[in-house]
């Protein structure tokens, strides 16, 4: 006589209640990501570094991130930021996961160059956090905030360049001098007179506390 045997699956509780899930949905596994930290500072506020690397390394620890790379960054104005061309770099050979920056106008050089960056991040799969605005692009949220804070960072950098503008025109209108003070020019009389008394150039600026350059430039103009 055969006996048939079906094997039934075996509910197991114990693994069940071990295995995390959530209403039947399975948690997938928390993700150690690697972050690459950006800080940058202009020439005139070099003293904010070390409070940036600070405060970053602070953020990624309580996110649980791995710092994998972290550059800094002293420059001016719109120049090539070489730092952060590195990190891109990093981004673009899959050894960084997210982008921590100190804030959105210390990455990017303007709106265009934010969003091009931010978005071949993006493109990557690599995420961004700008720490000061508590901006994280690693979420949809994030991601639809991003373009307008830098629109609206853009505009406060245009009305306060046309405050400026305005500003000059108005000094203009009253007479002011604006740019740096004539000095050299009005010791041009004084200096030809010295030179003719056989005085040599360097004495001339050591006496009058004027560059030999201005020296030299005003004796040119004599001999021209």
């Amino acid at each position: 006589m055969r006996i048939g045997i079906i094997r039934m699956p075996i509910k197991r509780a114990s693994r069940k209640a071990k295995s995390g899930d959530v209403f039947g949905q399975r948690r997938s596994k928390k993700k150690m990501f690697r972050a690459g930290l950006y800080a940058r500072v202009s020439t005139n506020d070099q003293q904010t570094l070390p409070m940036q690397n600070r405060a970053l390394r602070e953020y990624a620890s309580r996110r649980g991130w791995t710092v994998a790379m972290q550059v800094r960054e002293v420059s001016s104005g719109a120049v090539e930021r070489k730092a952060r061309e590195q990190l891109v770099e990093a981004a673009r050979r899959r050894e960084i996961d997210v982008v921590l920056g100190w804030r959105l106008d210390r990455w990017g050089r303007s709106v265009t160059d934010l969003l091009a960056t931010l978005q071949e991040l993006e493109h990557l799969g690599v995420g961004f956090v700008s720490l000061t605005e508590a901006l994280d692009l690693t979420t949809p949220a994030g991601r639809a905030m991003a373009g307008l804070l830098a629109i609206f960072a853009e505009l406060e950098r245009e009305i306060l360049r046309e405050r400026t503008r305005a500003g000059l025109v108005q000094a203009r209108l009253n007479g002011k001098q604006l740019g740096r003070p004539i000095t050299a020019g009005r010791h041009a009389a004084e200096i030809r007179k010295l030179h003719r008394a056989g005085i040599a150039k360097a004495e001339i600026a050591r006496r009058l506390e004027i560059g030999r350059t201005s020296v030299r430039r005003i004796l040119a103009k004599v001999t021209q």
